[in-house]
């Protein structure tokens, strides 16, 4: 997903209570493909279009289901937003390995949703292209063209 704006969705996560059966599911039916990560039981997908997601077992506690993660900027802010606003936290903000944060919260009717920010990235420097540039020498070969011959060679 190219540039995702913060309150957009981007990651959809399936906890199964047979994640190999319901991978098999999504393969067959949509043509998802999965990368396994056994160090974290987890797969993530590629449907056809962003955004991706990841298939487990449910977390502790939860039931079976979908979860959506909502991009942050700040999860710290943003959950005391949805506090202010009637909603509460159920899981505070977490570290995801070299990846990013998240936290879990419940809105006020109830439905559940995560929040993800990802870890800052390195500024990339903006690369312009370079402009030639004349060395002296170079440029002193330019001079003797420019008089009619060549420096150093002799008789034409």
């Amino acid at each position: 997903m190219p540039n995702p704006k913060p309150g957009s969705f981007v990651h959809i996560e399936i906890a199964s209570t047979d994640p190999t059966r319901t991978r098999k599911f999504c393969e067959e039916v949509f043509g998802w493909t999965f990368e396994d990560m056994p160090e974290m039981n987890y797969a993530t997908f590629e449907p056809a279009t962003s955004p991706g997601g990841g298939l487990m077992s449910p977390m502790e506690g939860q039931p079976p289901g979908i979860l959506n993660y909502v991009l942050s900027t700040d999860v710290d802010a943003d959950l005391r937003k949805i506090e202010a606003a009637g909603g509460r936290v159920l899981r505070p903000k977490m570290e995801i390995p070299n990846v990013g944060w998240w936290a879990l919260f419940q809105e006020p009717t109830g439905i559940v949703m995560a929040l993800f920010q990802g870890r800052a990235q390195p500024p990339q420097r903006e690369r312009r292209p370079r402009k030639a540039r004349q060395t002296r020498k170079s440029a002193s070969r330019g001079s003797s063209k420019a008089r009619g011959g060549r420096k150093g060679r002799k008789g034409r």
